[in-house]
């Protein structure tokens, strides 16, 4: 992987962790479109980066982050499930990692419950106080974060979705998705780090170097992305998150049928 190709990436990393539209899935359409190699080293890449978007919640919501232990034994409730999940198909996930036709079909389908979410949940928004999270609800919250181990669900739509469920506004849920991505994310990399250690030894002064750049790039955008996304989502909800995933979800279906190579080398 080229410097260029890695800052593109973590690019596009920044913007899209916190939208609802699948960090994983438009990193891997990106990647496909510039025909970039699907080797270990890319796969362990497009996990990693997202600690570095990950932490510009540390940044912005550092006093809200820093609480009490209950709210860290509730934030590791929700982190268990994508645990399990992710230990028994972690193969099946990184086989996933290359099917440009699976991120399509998941855009596709959630993009169309975006269309719904903010009519089935309207009832929520009256709960305008930041509303007390319960173990429960981190679970539940947590189990609908495992949807997004397939390419293209987001783990920022499937974890609000999950909140919504629970009863949580809009606001509370996004705030604590972002807050469960933490353990989530730092768990994900350190694993992938751990795969593919080999690579880190091999080629270990250029794999650290563009490791470390997608991170720094990755923060310094996500930093921006979040505080859009916070304000838009409260005044607007989710309709303009689900027509952009089913565009882009047909387009990619369409160029596939029309024989247009969307793959990697």
């Amino acid at each position: 992987m080229s410097l260029a190709e890695a800052i593109l990436l973590a690019i596009v990393e920044g913007i899209t962790e916190f939208l609802p539209i699948s960090s994983t899935g438009h990193m891997i359409l990106v990647a496909a479109i510039a025909q970039m190699q699907a080797n270990d080293f890319f796969k362990t890449y497009i996990v990693a980066i997202q600690l570095g978007a990950i932490f510009s919640v540390v940044i912005l919501y550092w006093k809200r982050f820093f609480q009490s232990f209950d709210f860290y034994f509730k934030l590791f409730v929700g982190f268990v499930p994508a645990v399990v999940v992710g230990a028994l198909f972690k193969k099946q996930i990184n086989a996933l990692l290359e099917r440009v036709d699976v991120v399509a079909i998941a855009l596709l389908v959630g993009g169309i419950v975006l269309l719904f979410v903010d009519k089935w949940f309207a009832k929520n928004e009256k709960n305008t106080d930041l509303q007390e999270i319960s173990y429960q609800t981190a679970f539940w919250i947590g189990c609908f974060q495992c949807l997004a181990m397939i390419p293209g669900v987001s783990r920022s739509a499937a974890t609000i979705v999950g909140g919504l469920t629970q009863g949580l506004n809009r606001r509370t849920s996004a705030e604590f998705s972002f807050f469960l991505a933490i353990p989530t994310m730092l768990a994900a990399t350190a694993k992938s780090l751990w795969d593919t250690k080999d690579i880190f030894v091999v080629q270990a002064q250029e794999s650290w170097l563009i490791l470390l750049l997608g991170n720094v790039v990755a923060f310094l955008v996500a930093m921006l992305a979040i505080k859009f996304f916070i304000g838009y989502l409260t005044k607007y909800g989710f309709r303009l998150f689900g027509w952009y995933r089913i565009a882009v979800g047909l387009l990619i279906l369409i160029l596939l049928a029309l024989g247009v190579k969307l793959k990697f080398i």
